[in-house]
């Protein structure tokens, strides 16, 4: 059974989900600027490190608070 997690859904062409599928997490990056950018990863923990080298704080327009929520929907998946 495939459980889908969205960490953001900004409207259908700007999102981010975390599909986990046993032990495999797919990650599916949709941009309107990049297109569909899909990961795997074999761990949580891999998939954090490439959370935290993928969004930084400074990158966040709205703020600490934006990134704090996106934050724990990674660590709630």
């Amino acid at each position: 059974m495939i459980k889908k997690h969205i960490i953001y859904k900004k409207d259908k062409w700007n999102m981010l989900t975390v599909e986990v599928n046993g032990k495999q997490l797919i990650l599916r990056e949709i941009s309107d600027q990049w297109g569909e950018d899909c990961r795997t990863f074999l761990s949580r923990p891999e998939m954090m490190h490439w959370v935290n080298e993928r969004f930084s704080k400074a990158s966040f327009e709205d703020g600490e608070e934006e990134y704090e929520r996106i934050m724990e929907a990674f660590r709630q998946v």
